[in-house]
C-alpha cells in the first residue's frame, strides 16, 4: 500500500524534478513529510506569491517546469499573482495546493477556498483530486500540459484526505492521454509557401518577434532567417534576447516605450512577420495604424490575429517552421530598406549622459552590460527600471527575465533567485526600484538561506517612479500616493540578512561598485541614487 502523499513525490521523481518552491501549512504536510525524504531540494520562500516567481525564474532559465507548493486558503490564494503573470507570460508552472478534507468542501470551513475557481481565468489547466488513484494520472498530465504546446501554469489541488488515503501500487503513466489536448507543431506547408512569396516579393519587410520565440527556443533559427533573408528584426519587450543588440539586423523593442526607429519600421512596412508574439496596446496601441500585410505565425491559434489582422496565419512550432522557412524562402530584395533603417537607428543618439550628481540610469546599463559575461541572465522588474533595462542592456548570448503580459511589481528578485538555482554557474543579475524591491525584500532570506551568488541592483529615485512620470506628464504634477516617504535604509536592511551591499552617488561610483560586485563571489546589492525627474526613456 501507499500513501497518496507519497505517490506525489513519487509524481515529481519521475518527472525529474530536482528543486521546489513552496511554504507548509497543516493540510499540505503529508506531502512535505515524504518530499523531505528524497533527493528533491526544497526552498523555503517568505511568500507563496514569490514562491511562483521563482519558479517561474526556474523555468525561464532550465527550460523545465517550475514547481511551487503552498497551503489551503491563503495560502493557496497567495499563489493566484504568480500563476497569472506566468500564464500572461507563458512560462510552465506545477502549483500544488493542500485543501481541506473533502467531505468539507463547500461549508467555508478554516482556511479553505476554492482555488481551482479562483485561478480558472490564467490557468492552463487546474486539478482538484478527490481519488487517490488518480493521483499518478494527473501529474502525467499536468506537466504534460505545462511544458507543451503554448506554456503555461497548471494547478493540482490535493485535499488532505486524498494525501492521506491508501492505494495499492503506484504506477506512473508512461505517456500523457488527454482528450481533446492534440497542441500542433508542424506549420501547414502550403501556408509557408504562400509566406514565403509573400516575402520573397516584399520592399519593407520586417520581422517581429515576441516571447513565443524565446519559448521555442527558435534564436539560432530566427538569426538564421534574418541572415538568409536580410529582413529587419524587431521585438516585443518579451522578445528580448532572441537576437543581440549589436546585430545589424536588429533594430530594438518596439511598443509606447520601444524605440521610436523600430516603431517607424513597423509603421512603414509592407509585410510584416509576427513570430509568437499578440502585439498587445503596450506593443502596438493604434493596430489601425499598420498597413503591412500581416504573416502571424504561434503555436496558439488563438493568439493569431487576436490584436491585428492576419493575412496569412501560420499555426505551429515556431522552431520547426522557422527552419522550414529559411529553408523554403528566398533572399529578399531589401537591401534599400536595411540600409535606410540603419542609417536612420544610427543617426539616433543614444539617451542620457553620465553625472556626477546622481546615477544615470540608462548610462548605467549600457556600462553595465558591458560589464557582464556574454551568457548572463537579467531579470527586471516593472517601472522604470524595466524600461531602462529594456531598452540599454544588450542581452547577447543571455536571457532578459521580465513580467511582460502581467507587469506585475516584485519580480525581478525571486524570478532571479529562481534563475540563479537553475544555473549556479552563470551571473544573474536582477534590477529593481525600490518601490518593486520592497514588495519581495523578503526573499533576501532565500539568497542568504541557500547561499547563492545573486546580485541585485535597485535604483532609488524616492518614487513610483513610472506612476509619478504619468502624473507629470497627464496630471500637472499632483504626486499622489507616488513619493515613497518612510522607506528604510535600503543597504541597512540588506546588510541585516547577512547580505553585502553598497551606495553608488553617481556613474563613477556605481560602474566601481558595479564591478565589484560582478567580481564577488557572495552575493551583493548596489544601490543606485538616481534622479526622480529621469524619463524612462
Amino acid at each position: 500500500m501507499i500513501s497518496g502523499a507519497e505517490m506525489m513525490v513519487k509524481c515529481l521523481q519521475e518527472e525529474k524534478v530536482t528543486i521546489t518552491f513552496g511554504y507548509p501549512g497543516a493540510v499540505i504536510c503529508p506531502f512535505y513529510d515524504y518530499l523531505i525524504k528524497t533527493e528533491i531540494a526544497h526552498v523555503l520562500v517568505r511568500s507563496e506569491q514569490n514562491g511562483a516567481h521563482e519558479a517561474s525564474g526556474f523555468a525561464r532559465a532550465s527550460g523545465k517546469a517550475g514547481v511551487c507548493i503552498a497551503t489551503s486558503g491563503p495560502g493557496a490564494t497567495n499563489l493566484i499573482t504568480g500563476l497569472a503573470t506566468a500564464y500572461m507570460d507563458s512560462i510552465p508552472i506545477v502549483a500544488i495546493t493542500g485543501q481541506v478534507n473533502s467531505e468539507l468542501l463547500g461549508r467555508d470551513v478554516f482556511q479553505e477556498a476554492d482555488i481551482t475557481g479562483a485561478c480558472e481565468s490564467f490557468t492552463k489547466h487546474s486539478y482538484l483530486v478527490k481519488n487517490v488513484e488518480d493521483i499518478p494520472r494527473v501529474f502525467k498530465e499536468a506537466f504534460h500540459i505545462a511544458t507543451t504546446g503554448r506554456p503555461g501554469p497548471v494547478l493540482i489541488d490535493v485535499p488532505f484526505d486524498t494525501q492521506l488515503a491508501q492505494a495499492k501500487e503506484f504506477i506512473y503513466p508512461e505517456k500523457a492521454e488527454i482528450i481533446g489536448y492534440k497542441p500542433r507543431t508542424k506549420g501547414h506547408s502550403m501556408q509557408i509557401k504562400k509566406a514565403a512569396k509573400l516575402l520573397e516579393s516584399a520592399k519593407r519587410p520586417v520581422i517581429c518577434c515576441g516571447g513565443g520565440v524565446v519559448s521555442a527556443g527558435a534564436r539560432d533559427e530566427i538569426i538564421a532567417f534574418a541572415k538568409k533573408t536580410g529582413i529587419p528584426v524587431v521585438t516585443t519587450m518579451m522578445g528580448l534576447g532572441v537576437i543581440p543588440m549589436d546585430n545589424d539586423h536588429y533594430f530594438g523593442m518596439i511598443g509606447s516605450h520601444g524605440k521610436s526607429y523600430a516603431n517607424r519600421m513597423m509603421n512603414l512596412a509592407d509585410v510584416i512577420v509576427l513570430c509568437g508574439a499578440r502585439v498587445g496596446d503596450r506593443t502596438i496601441p493604434s493596430p489601425n495604424s499598420i498597413k503591412a500585410s500581416i504573416i502571424h505565425i504561434d503555436i496558439d491559434p488563438a493568439e493569431i490575429g487576436k490584436n491585428i489582422a492576419a493575412q496569412i496565419p501560420i499555426v505551429g512550432d515556431i522552431k520547426s517552421i522557422l527552419q522550414e522557412f529559411t529553408e523554403t524562402i528566398k533572399p529578399c530584395s531589401c537591401d534599400e530598406w536595411l540600409t535606410k533603417m540603419q542609417t536612420d537607428r544610427n543617426a539616433t543618439p543614444l539617451r542620457g549622459e553620465p553625472r556626477t550628481d546622481f546615477v544615470e540610469p540608462r548610462v548605467f546599463m549600457r556600462d553595465l552590460s558591458d560589464m557582464m559575461e556574454d551568457d548572463a541572465i537579467l531579470t527586471a522588474d516593472v517601472g522604470q527600471n524595466q524600461i531602462w533595462a529594456a531598452n540599454h542592456f544588450n542581452t547577447k548570448d543571455g536571457r532578459f527575465l521580465t513580467s511582460g503580459g502581467m507587469g506585475t511589481m516584485g519580480y525581478a528578485l525571486p524570478s532571479a533567485i529562481g534563475a540563479k538555482l537553475a544555473k549556479p554557474k552563470r551571473q544573474v543579475v536582477a534590477v529593481c526600484g525600490d518601490g518593486s524591491f520592497q514588495m519581495s525584500m523578503c526573499e533576501l532570506a532565500v539568497v542568504n538561506q541557500t547561499g547563492i551568488a545573486l546580485k541585485l541592483i535597485v535604483m532609488r529615485n524616492k518614487y513610483l517612479g513610472m506612476v509619478k512620470e504619468l502624473q507629470d506628464k497627464m496630471y500637472q504634477g499632483r504626486y499622489v500616493a507616488t513619493p515613497l516617504d518612510g522607506d528604510p535604509d535600503i543597504v541597512k536592511v540588506v546588510q541585516a540578512y547577512g547580505i553585502k551591499a553598497a551606495f553608488a552617488q553617481n556613474n563613477q561610483e556605481a560602474n566601481r561598485l558595479a564591478k565589484e560586485m560582478l567580481e564577488s563571489k557572495e552575493a551583493y546589492v548596489l544601490v543606485c541614487d538616481v534622479d526622480p525627474d529621469t524619463p524612462s526613456i
